[in-house]
C-alpha cells in the first residue's frame, strides 16, 4: 500500500485561531490558546498519523511587522514553514477587515497549494460569510475556501481527507508514535507561559520568557525547576506579587496542567530573573531557542 506524508503550514495574523485549529486536528493540546495576540512564538509541529499517511502540521506565530529581534525571529519561522509546505492553510478571522497585506507578502513566491479558512463564523451571519468567501476566491484563487469555527470543528475526518488530496506519496518523516517534534521541557515552559498570558495584562506576558532549568523524571514524581525571565525589576515585582501570592497562583495552575499533560505528579519550582531588553539581544534569543 502506498504511503502519503507531507507538511501543512497554518499561517495567518495573530489571534486568527491557528493554534485552536492545530490542537483540534492533532487531538492534543500542542499550542497555547489565549485571547491575547502573538501568543505563539515558536513554530510547533503537530503530527497526525494513520497506517497509510502522516500529516505534519506547523502552527506558526501570527504574521506581523516586527519591531524587535524576537519578532524578527518569529517571522523567520513563518517564512521557513512556507518554504517547507506541501500545503498552506491561510487562516483568517471573519471579523478581519481585509487588512491582510502582511500575510499576502509572506505568500509571494510560494508554489504550494493554498486553502483559505475563514474562522469564527459562529460570530457572524450568512451574508457576511458569503461575502468573505467571494473576496478570498477573487483575491488569491485558492484551491478551496472553507468557512469554519476552529473552536467547534465537527467533521475533522472529512477535513483531513481534503488535506490528503495534496499530500505526496512519501515515507513518514517521523516515527509513527510521535505527536510532535517538541520535548517535555518545551511543553512545561509553554504551560507556565500560558498561565502568565492568562493572568497578567499589558506588557508583562510579552516581556516574559520561561526556561526549564531542570526536569527530573522519577518514578513517582516529575521534579521541574524553571526561571521566568523579565526585562525590568518592576515587571519582576508585579509577576511575584505581594508576598509572592501571584507567583504562587501561577505555579498552582501550571502544576495542575502539567500533571494532566504528563499524567504524572509534578513538583514545580519557579524563580524570576531580570535580563534587561532580552527580546532585542541576539545572544539571548539564541540561548532561548529562537535563533538557529
Amino acid at each position: 500500500m502506498s504511503h502519503q506524508a507531507g507538511f501543512v503550514s497554518i499561517i495567518g495574523k495573530p489571534n486568527a485561531g491557528k493554534s485552536t485549529l492545530m490542537n483540534a486536528l492533532v487531538g492534543e493540546k500542542m499550542s497555547i490558546i489565549t485571547s491575547k495576540a502573538q501568543t505563539t512564538r515558536h513554530r510547533i509541529l503537530g503530527i497526525v498519523n494513520a497506517e497509510n499517511y502522516q500529516i505534519v502540521f506547523s502552527d506558526t506565530p501570527g504574521i506581523i511587522k516586527p519591531h524587535y529581534a524576537l519578532q524578527e525571529s518569529m517571522m523567520h519561522q513563518v517564512e521557513g514553514s512556507i518554504v517547507d509546505a506541501d500545503l498552506i492553510l491561510l487562516m483568517t478571522d471573519i471579523n478581519e477587515q481585509h487588512d491582510e497585506q502582511d500575510v499576502l507578502e509572506k505568500l509571494e513566491g510560494s508554489q504550494a497549494p493554498l486553502i483559505v479558512l475563514i474562522n469564527k463564523i459562529d460570530e457572524s451571519d450568512e451574508a457576511t460569510v458569503m461575502q468573505k468567501i467571494a473576496y478570498w476566491q477573487e483575491k488569491l484563487h485558492p484551491k478551496a475556501v472553507y468557512a469554519i469555527s476552529a473552536l467547534h470543528m465537527q467533521d475533522i475526518a472529512s477535513f483531513i481527507g481534503t488535506i490528503l488530496a495534496y499530500m505526496p506519496e512519501h515515507p513518514p518523516y517521523y516515527e509513527k508514535d510521535f505527536l510532535t517534534d517538541r520535548n517535555d521541557r518545551f511543553f512545561a515552559s509553554e504551560i507556565i507561559r500560558e498561565k502568565i498570558f492568562k493572568s497578567y495584562k499589558k506588557e508583562i506576558p510579552y516581556s516574559t520568557e520561561v526556561i526549564i532549568t531542570a526536569f527530573k523524571e522519577d518514578e513517582k514524581i516529575y521534579r521541574i525547576s524553571s526561571e521566568i525571565i523579565v526585562e525590568r525589576d518592576s515587571q519582576k515585582n508585579i509577576l511575584i506579587g505581594p508576598g509572592g501570592a501571584m507567583l504562587k497562583k501561577i505555579g498552582t495552575y501550571a502544576r495542575k496542567d502539567m500533571e494532566e499533560f504528563f499524567q504524572h505528579k509534578v513538583f514545580l519550582e519557579m524563580f524570576v530573573k531580570v535580563i534587561p531588553d532580552w527580546r532585542s539581544k541576539k545572544n539571548y534569543l539564541k540561548q532561548f531557542g529562537y535563533e538557529e
